[in-house]
């Protein structure tokens, strides 16, 4: 089935009731966007990975190892397309015990882990705005050992792997992000 954001996010507050979380997956649908059409690829259907990638992060209960598949079996049982539910399962290295492979995969999983850098990036900041972030300031926290020690590196930096680098990566997520920063509450 070719999803509708709208029943996507119908499925999201279902499932997730944390602003926070709530707040994420938005910012992981933009990030996840823009990628796309940086990439040729079709927005929508990476734009509703985005989105959908931490529906079980509440029923899960913070079991890592359960987190993606139970997202995988939801959206299962809803018909959702198996290349989405693929790209979920293996955002988390934890739970799928399968590698990463296509660029959807990557993205994804680079993607939704530099949300929270970029969100993070963006409290260090008087205002807390998205605005007075630049994508140089991104990078360099990432390189902070002390600063993004629960920020996996190596996760993001799979955007090289899809031919896109940190620079330019960390512009076109910060760049997304913005668009939607009220929503975001940043």
């Amino acid at each position: 089935m070719k999803p509708s954001r709208e029943d996507a996010l119908v499925l999201l507050s279902r499932y997730i009731g944390n602003e926070r979380i709530r707040a994420h997956s938005l910012a992981s649908e933009a990030v996840m966007r823009a990628l796309a059409l940086r990439l040729g690829e079709d927005p929508d259907r990476w734009g509703i990975a985005g989105l959908l990638h931490d529906l079980d992060l509440e029923l899960v209960e913070g079991d890592l190892m359960r987190h993606g598949l139970e997202t995988a079996a939801i959206l299962q049982a809803e018909d959702y397309d198996a290349e989405i539910i693929d790209a979920i399962m293996r955002h988390n290295e934890m739970s799928a015990g399968k590698g990463r492979e296509t660029a959807f995969q990557h993205a994804l999983a680079a993607g939704e882990t530099i949300t929270g850098l970029i969100t993070a990036t963006a409290m260090v900041y008087p205002d807390k705005k998205l605005a007075g972030v630049k994508a140089k300031s991104v990078v360099k926290r990432m390189k902070e050992k002390a600063f993004a020690a629960s920020v996996n590196r190596d996760t993001i930096m799979e955007c090289e792997v899809i031919g896109v680098s940190l620079g330019e990566f960390a512009e076109i997520c910060l760049e997304s992000m913005k668009g939607i920063s009220d929503d975001l509450g940043l």
